[in-house]
């Protein structure tokens, strides 16, 4: 079974190391504690994709927060850590199995964590046929029996009986 968490965070052959190259931390310095973070040109390499594309889907809410503070001259710089490479590898491994846009990954993500959008798109879905409606249980209806039989009552006992 392959490795879902993991599918292509390791560096290609012929990439170099994240820790070598400018910018990076001194050898011992964080490496190995998967503090170390690299930049957005060596992620996209890693991850076999460009950075205006790993742009795009940081606009699409589809990369791991960043709590960075902003470096250089007041523009924030996104630094990738271990965990943030292999996160976005899952989402691109989504992508390609479910044959998916970066934009249809991010609407099933707002689906699931907005009840309200998750509710309208299943009625839409039940309107085209395409998705069945929760099956009705027989408890469902004796509740809503019972609830209906009290509410009657209710209103009887506050009638004026006739003398």
């Amino acid at each position: 079974m392959a490795d879902v968490d993991n599918p292509r965070a390791a560096p290609r052959s012929g990439a170099a190391h994240p820790s070598e190259g400018a910018g990076a931390p001194a050898p011992g310095t964080g490496g190995e504690s998967g503090h170390e973070r690299i930049p957005i040109s060596a992620a996209a390499e890693r991850l076999d994709t460009s950075p205006r594309m790993l742009r795009y889907r940081e606009s699409l809410g589809l990369l791991p927060v960043t709590k960075e503070q902003p470096t250089g001259r007041g523009h924030r710089h996104r630094r990738f850590s271990e965990a943030d490479l292999r996160t976005v590898a899952v989402g691109l491994e989504l992508e390609r199995a479910y044959g998916i846009t970066p934009a249809a990954l991010a609407f099933a993500l707002r689906m699931l964590s907005e009840p309200t959008t998750l509710a309208r798109v299943r009625s839409f879905g039940e309107r085209l046929g395409r998705v069945t409606p929760p099956p009705v249980r027989a408890m469902d209806f004796e509740k809503q029996k019972a609830l209906r039989l009290l509410q009657q009552r209710g209103e009887q006992e506050q009638r004026p009986r006739p003398r």
